[in-house]
């Protein structure tokens, strides 16, 4: 057998992978492209807007959506895996933005507060999960508020062992801190933005910085201790 022969199925092989990668290539490139229609799709008819809105920004159609979404759920995920994505390094580089606690503290609460800001009806979509043919499980928004309370604990665990504080209470602190912030934001939302972006922001940080600020205080106990031995 010829020596171009004994070569054939492996070159045959390696053509048939090229060709699966352009497809695949070709996939990731069309949902892509479908996840920034739906999200101009959101921007355009609000957080309840349909499939058949969302094809037709596409200029497609549902079929063709489907061929690349098993359902509404997960065309759902991955908008929430692209708001995630763009959030989350703002979010970090704003608690990075400075040494002083207070100043990250607000920063992260205003960076949160502009992405509702620039975009409420995409934020309604992503934190307020719309009519799904599922249940999404664990959204990645709700893993987001986790990524953001892990790293807020983070940065009070330190504090509260330094001033004889219980370490533990940092995870609490923190993902409590983030959830107050969504929830105001939601109300700030509902009520149609009843004050400036700033002044929530600066009311939130006092409020926050009022619990987290407890951080640089001796823990009572390691006080009296402290005050028996003087004596």
């Amino acid at each position: 057998m010829p020596a171009d022969d004994l070569r054939a199925p492996e070159h045959i092989a390696r053509t048939r992978d090229r060709r699966d990668s352009r497809w695949d290539d070709h996939r990731r490139e069309r949902r892509e492209q479908l996840v920034q229609a739906t999200v101009a799709a959101v921007s355009r008819h609000g957080a309840g807007v349909g499939m058949d809105e969302i094809a037709a920004e596409a200029g497609t159609s549902k079929t063709v959506v489907y061929r690349h979404f098993a359902d509404r759920t997960e065309l759902y995920v991955a908008v929430c895996n692209r708001v995630a994505a763009q959030l989350l390094p703002k979010l970090r580089d704003a608690i990075g933005s400075s040494d002083e606690p207070r100043e990250m503290v607000a920063a992260a609460i205003d960076t949160y507060l502009g992405f509702l800001e620039a975009d409420p009806e995409l934020y309604r979509f992503v934190v307020h999960q719309q009519a799904l043919d599922r249940p999404a499980g664990r959204d990645p928004i709700s893993s987001l508020s986790d990524l953001v309370g892990e790293q807020a604990a983070a940065i009070v665990g330190p504090a509260l062992e330094r001033a004889g504080h219980d370490r533990r209470a940092a995870a609490p602190w923190g993902h409590g801190v983030v959830g107050m912030v969504r929830s105001a934001a939601d109300w700030w939302l509902r009520a149609g933005h009843p004050m400036l972006r700033s002044e929530l922001t600066a009311h939130l940080t006092d409020l926050a910085w009022a619990g987290l600020s407890a951080v640089g205080t001796p823990a009572p106990r390691a006080t009296a201790s402290r005050i028996k031995e003087d004596t």
